[in-house]
């Protein structure tokens, strides 16, 4: 009890003091896994000879990976807290990013070095899978049912900031560090960041901390597998199945869109996906405060349902007109609009998640999650393999298709009120 009235008493300065450091983790999180598609297009499919397919496979690998870690990860959420499994995200993620630098001194072999990426990102992709679901379940725990959309979609809005930093930062660091160091330092700034994650938020966060089942693991680990049950629990993965497969898309092949299919100077490249980046991000960050504005004035069901179905189908309809144009400046302005519509969606998924979770709430976020990655990690490979038939325009329309299906999905889906967790 006594903790349950600190919880509640807990100043509103220290609930978005803990959704900032959740964004700085997110974006430092995401930084490094973006700063591989940097390297890849920088360095590895030039200077190195690694191909586009080998290349895709490196990039599925990880997120394959992610995918399996992902029930397991949420599961661990639930028995240890969300600060602690975070901190273990930040300190095994940036052990492994720096390890994917150490690769350049043991393999000078581009069959080695393919090889070797595979085996250190493989690994990565494990130690990345408790850091969505671990932050929705804090956001969850910190924030009242009328700001949990905007705490999801500010959290998740860094994510996006640290994609688009890696654009410019990551390649300046190749270009004055080398690309080993590149991965080394950051790396090590990850490691770091869990570390100062876990001495600044443990004593703002006595929600998450109380929540550790200690009594009955056994009924906690089948309440959690009970939810599998829900229908709605089902259709909100498909959802973010589509989802994860158009925005993966561009996470992983755009720069290489406008590099090679566009045919625009390295500079001009990374800052058109800089803007594109930030974009989305602002499209996050506006959804949440979206989301929960509209569910004031149309309930949670149709508040929910008018803004992912809005942001999808105009994130498919505006890159749809992106892959018809040719002038540069065109395609980027559309795909920012596309990817500023399809990050409104963001933060209703999340928050969905950790309704439908309740108590398991880090459960059922990875299994969306788990979803939503299945989707992500088809796309890298699958994307290049269609763009040798059809054209990367081709491939790009499929992917709008999806988007645009997976959001029609929305009405028939009722997901329930947020409720505060006990």
């Amino acid at each position: 009890m006594a903790t349950a009235t600190t919880a509640n008493s807990l100043a509103f300065f220290d609930r978005w003091r803990v959704v900032l450091l959740l964004m700085i983790l997110t974006a430092l999180g995401h930084f490094n896994r973006e700063g591989l598609a940097v390297a890849g297009n920088k360095v590895f499919m030039g200077q190195l000879q690694i191909t586009e397919v080998q290349m895709g496979w490196v990039y599925t690998t990880f997120l394959i990976t992610y995918t399996i870690g992902m029930l397991p990860g949420g599961w661990l959420i639930d028995r240890i807290g969300s600060v602690k499994a975070l901190t273990l995200f930040g300190l095994s993620m940036g052990t492994f990013v720096a390890l994917t630098g150490i690769l350049a001194w043991t393999a000078n072999v581009p069959l080695v070095l393919w090889i070797g990426l595979l085996v250190v990102r493989g690994l990565a992709g494990v130690c990345n899978s408790p850091l969505h679901p671990g932050a929705a379940h804090v956001a969850s725990d910190m924030m009242s049912q009328s700001h949990r959309a905007t705490a999801n979609g500010m959290r998740t809005a860094g994510a996006l900031l640290g994609i688009a930093f890696s654009y410019p930062i990551f390649a300046w660091l190749i270009d004055h560090l080398t690309w080993p160091w590149a991965f080394v330092v950051s790396g090590s700034t990850l490691v770091a960041s869990g570390i100062l994650w876990k001495l600044l938020v443990t004593p703002l966060v006595p929600v998450a901390q109380a929540k550790i089942p200690a009594k009955n693991s056994a009924a906690d680990s089948q309440a959690a597998w009970a939810i599998l049950g829900q229908a709605n629990l089902w259709l909100v993965t498909l959802s973010y199945a589509a989802y994860g497969y158009f925005q993966y898309l561009f996470f992983y092949w755009m720069g290489h869109y406008f590099e090679k299919v566009l045919h625009l100077p390295d500079p001009e490249s990374r800052q058109a996906s800089f803007y594109i980046f930030l974009a989305m991000s602002a499209g996050m960050a506006i959804g949440g405060l979206g989301t929960d504005f509209t569910c004031k004035l149309l309930g949670t069901v149709v508040g929910r349902r008018s803004i992912v179905m809005t942001g999808m189908v105009l994130g498919a309809l505006f890159a749809l007109l992106a892959v018809n144009m040719s002038d540069y400046r065109s395609v980027a302005i559309c795909l920012a609009i596309s990817m500023g519509s399809l990050g409104m969606c963001e933060g209703v998924f999340w928050t969905a998640a950790t309704d439908i979770g309740g108590k398991s709430a880090g459960f059922s976020g990875a299994f969306i999650n788990t979803g939503g990655n299945i989707g992500g990690f088809i796309s890298p490979v699958l994307t290049p393999l269609m763009a040798q038939t059809i054209g990367w325009p081709g491939a790009i329309t499929v992917a709008c298709v999806i988007a645009a299906l997976g959001g029609f999905l929305w009405f028939v889906i009722h997901t329930p009120e947020s409720v505060q967790q006990e």
